[in-house]
């Protein structure tokens, strides 16, 4: 399955290891630190120029492939969006 993140920024489900709200999470230092470390890495895409509401980190080929991307859909709207196109 695929999620939609924004303008045109198509993830598999099968790579998302979470889904997080950026003005809850980024209350915590080591949150902070982890973005921060992600930008300084290159791995963070930013998906538009709108505000951003939402980060999602993907994985591809094991842990070592790590992206962030930035989104500007809330991650109740992209829960949902998940919900609605599993089969389970």
């Amino acid at each position: 399955m695929f999620l939609h993140l924004g303008q045109d920024t198509v993830v598999t489900t099968d790579e998302i290891v979470g889904i997080f709200d950026l003005d809850t999470t980024t209350v915590s230092k080591p949150t902070r630190d982890y973005l921060a470390q992600m930008q300084k890495s290159g791995n963070v895409v930013n998906v538009s120029y709108e505000l951003p509401k939402t980060f999602v980190i993907t994985c591809k080929n094991g842990a070592k492939d790590k992206t962030m991307y930035i989104s500007p859909i809330s991650s109740a709207t992209l829960l949902k969006r998940i919900k609605n196109t599993s089969y389970t």
